[in-house]
């Protein structure tokens, strides 16, 4: 995921004057930091793919006994649930996910990860990597619980601590809910994550309220035609020219369908069809992402995605029964991630008074897509953000200008944002905000 942090190079201030208390919490963090770095590295020295991350899950959830929690395993797969009940109050879910990614690590760290495995999409043996920042997720959640348990004194209510499996193929949040997440443990008032952000200066915090994450739509498209010789196209119905055609015309549905202040992206990631240079092939497919906010503008892509794929096969004069085939990937959809607006703009003001004006920015939603926005779609009452903490090492980000362009973004094999830095803040900012929920 990408995020447009709207900070200026020359304003990398990285320490301020907090309030006695958060330089308290800002001084034991710093004291946990050697441990929390060593679990880091472990963390991104042995990456485990997407519903497969027993190692991982088996290992925090032995840290959260020993820091005094309920801990049930196994849920949704390989998702740990951790709670700590400490007295009448609000409920507080935070989220860490723990899923690597299928990609070959080339980071030169000392501690890069060189596991590999078969990635189950594909077949194909891999290289896995925390190419997503999910060892700073897992290691800040060790890292706020450790601060939260020493703190029991200064909140109450219930604490409900999840790791989350497979957030890169969008089926983790899901599985973790029909695996009773919401009836089987106690229904959070609120629930908070972060995520590290590979366009932005270590140690920032973005915000985004409402929208802040996009529903992401895999969908497949087999453009059926009649094949035969290249040397007689007149006998043929070609689904090459027809699937380029659906290609073109696609791009109408944002740029003369919608709203143009609704935002939505349709692209084409992927055009296979033939074999031979004289030979129409019979079939050509396309697989496409379609992003979109609101659930109104993603049932209008989904519906003129596939009027458009009929139209085109008809201006072509397809036989009826070679109209294209329309597959939308419904169990790898990730509905869009809504922030509550209200928790936005208190946590906002109160990272502000935290960490100061300069490393905390409210910014502009994004088109990556989050299954964290799950567990809001599942209860509206629950108070829901997820934030974001920016990772590039702050040399390297001065050296690009604040151009993230220049740096490696998230999923490159490249990506080693600033751990510590991102460790340390998103530990300090998820326990103010608990503490603050829960003081409350």
């Amino acid at each position: 995921m990408r995020h447009a942090f709207l900070a200026a190079a020359a304003a990398l201030a990285v320490t301020v004057s907090a309030p006695a208390q958060s330089q308290d919490l800002r001084a034991e963090v710093a004291a946990d930091m050697p441990e929390l770095l060593a679990l880091y590295r472990h963390l991104h020295a042995h990456p485990e793919l997407s519903g497969a991350e027993h190692e991982t899950a088996a290992k925090l959830a032995g840290i959260a006994r020993e820091l005094g929690f309920a801990v049930t395993e196994g849920v949704g797969g390989t998702g740990v649930v951790a709670v700590m009940e400490n007295g009448a109050g609000p409920v507080l879910m935070m989220r860490a996910d723990m899923d690597g990614l299928p990609v070959t690590e080339q980071t030169g760290l000392d501690y890069a990860s060189k596991v590999t495995a078969i990635a189950p999409q594909s077949g194909v043996e891999t290289g896995v990597m925390h190419a997503c920042g999910h060892d700073t997720h897992m290691t800040a959640w060790v890292g706020a619980a450790r601060q939260l348990v020493e703190r029991k004194d200064d909140w109450s209510g219930t604490l409900v601590m999840i790791l989350q499996p497979a957030e890169e193929t969008g089926e983790g949040a899901k599985a973790m809910i029909e695996d009773g997440l919401f009836t089987r443990f106690p229904m959070p008032t609120h629930a908070i994550a972060f995520h590290d952000a590979a366009a932005g200066p270590a140690g920032f915090i973005g915000l985004s309220s409402g929208y802040a994450l996009a529903n992401v739509d895999s969908v497949d498209i087999t453009v059926r035609g009649v094949g035969g010789h290249g040397a007689y196209p007149n006998t043929t119905r070609d689904p090459i020219v027809i699937a380029s055609r659906i290609v073109s015309t696609l791009q109408t549905i944002v740029a003369r369908e919608l709203d143009p202040q609704e935002p939505a992206v349709v692209t084409v990631g992927s055009f296979h069809a033939g074999a031979k240079h004289n030979i129409i092939p019979d079939e050509a497919e396309l697989l496409l992402t379609v992003r979109s906010y609101s659930d109104e503008t993603r049932a209008h892509l989904l519906g003129a995605i596939e009027r458009i794929a009929r139209a085109e096969a008809m201006a072509a004069d397809v036989p009826a029964d070679r109209m294209p085939i329309v597959t939308i990937r419904e169990a790898e959809y990730t509905p869009s991630t809504y922030n509550s607006p209200a928790l936005t703009q208190h946590a906002h003001d109160l990272f502000t008074r935290t960490f100061g004006t300069e490393r905390v920015r409210m910014v502009p939603p994004v088109m990556g897509g989050e299954d964290f926005g799950r567990f809001y779609r599942e209860n509206n009452d629950i108070e829901s953000l997820i934030f974001w903490v920016g990772g590039q090492p702050l040399d390297k980000w001065q050296a690009a200008g604040g151009d993230p362009a220049k740096l490696p973004s998230l999923h490159s094999p490249f990506w080693a944002p600033d751990a510590e830095a991102v460790v340390a803040t998103a530990t300090e900012a998820l326990t103010t905000l608990a503490l603050d929920i829960l003081g409350s």
